[in-house]
């Protein structure tokens, strides 16, 4: 019986490098700093509010955009945070999680040809998602050691062509946040274009140092012409829930909702009752970039010693650790995996996030929304490095 030939719509995607990094941490029985999660739990109260909702029997199809009331929570938070009003009805959608959101952004927005500005390095699901959608991903470098958006690159990127740019702040994997002047230079260039602009802040409530997160909603104009991704996983610990938003003016939504339908049409009911009562009065959501900045400190005190030169992260639970200084010639994806057999540490080669990584280059990622016993664990090993 002959075998049907397949020819892959992503010829060049493999196995997704958390995957590889967790199951090799699992082989070994390494701590797992790898894959962005944390390894402790979500609020007690969040729990039972979904268990609740199950038991009521909250459990048939939401509404193809997400329960009303969760959607006018997100409204008023939002507005609120940053100032611009996103209309509940028809200008936010509940989602399966952030990854879904920027799947559905690009698919109903991205004809095939147009060109889609993307910021390396870039989270590994934004290049896939262009390519499925028949567009053509033009890559710019920032400087991960500086934060320095490349001005320059993206203004000679953008053309008639250009369809969309995407950003992403607080940065994943660099820990790099956009400035007001780079929100400012953002505004300038795209005014007088057709281009739209994808902004993904998942990490949004988790900027350190009295900084500030400068969200697309923050600028009107820039607003206008922007989607808004977020998770509620980054946000309250449950990351397996898979559940986010996007917010977008009616006339983006109307055409995003096209694409969300028919991909997932709804998401978990009895989570989205939950989220919308605690919603009501909580406010951990204000107090997580303490909680964070917390971990990061003990985890960057506590490696102080060590041969790894690094700034500490402005936002983001991630750390890059530069280590030019231990094992100058080889590259991030044979150390990572070399760690992880050997010492029992587990990270990410952030060569990973590139399309053809700086040859320069030294760093590898370690997620430090970690217990203390394992952050102060890890210390211990890289110390030794």
């Amino acid at each position: 019986m002959s075998r049907p030939t397949l020819k892959s719509r992503l010829p060049d995607i493999g196995t997704t490098i958390f995957t590889i990094m967790s199951s090799l941490a699992k082989e070994h029985d390494a701590l797992n700093l790898s894959q962005g999660f944390p390894d402790f739990d979500c609020d007690e109260r969040l729990k039972a509010l979904v268990t609740e909702h199950i038991r009521r029997g909250d459990n048939q199809y939401a509404p193809m955009t997400g329960l009303p009331e969760l959607r006018e929570r997100l409204s008023e938070r939002i507005e609120s945070l940053y100032g611009y009003a996103y209309a509940p009805e028809n200008e936010i959608c509940i989602t399966a999680g952030a990854t879904q959101a920027i799947f559905t952004a690009i698919t109903a927005f991205i004809h095939p040809g147009d060109e889609v500005i993307i910021i390396e390095p870039a989270y590994d699901c934004y290049a896939p998602a262009i390519a499925l959608a028949g567009g053509k991903v033009i890559r710019v470098g920032l400087d991960i050691e500086t934060g320095q958006l490349p001005y320059e690159d993206i203004r000679q990127a953008i053309n008639r062509r250009t369809r969309l740019v995407i950003i992403n702040s607080p940065h994943n994997p660099s820990g790099t946040i956009l400035s007001a002047h780079d929100m400012a230079f953002l505004d300038g260039l795209l005014n007088e274009t057709d281009t739209l602009l994808l902004s993904d802040e998942v990490y949004e409530f988790i900027v350190f140092d009295g900084l500030r997160h400068e969200s697309v909603a923050r600028y009107p104009r820039l607003a206008e012409r922007s989607i808004i991704v977020s998770s509620f996983g980054k946000t309250y610990h449950n990351t397996g829930w898979k559940l986010g938003y996007a917010a977008a003016p009616a006339e983006l939504m109307k055409e995003f909702l096209k694409v969300h339908q028919f991909n997932v049409f709804c998401v978990n009911r009895p989570m989205q009752h939950a989220f919308a009562e605690f919603f009501k009065d909580d406010q951990s959501h204000i107090e997580l970039s303490q909680f964070y900045q917390t971990k990061r400190d003990r985890f960057c005190s506590s490696i102080q010693g060590s041969r790894f030169k690094f700034e500490p992260s402005k936002g983001t639970y991630f750390q890059l650790l530069d280590y030019r200084d231990i094992l100058p010639e080889q590259n991030d994806r044979a150390v990572a995996e070399q760690w992880t057999r050997v010492a029992g540490l587990a990270s990410i080669p952030i060569s990973s996030f590139y399309h053809e990584p700086p040859a320069h280059q030294r760093f590898l990622r370690f997620c430090f929304a970690k217990d203390e016993d394992t952050l102060d664990r890890a210390a211990e090993i890289l110390n030794t490095l």
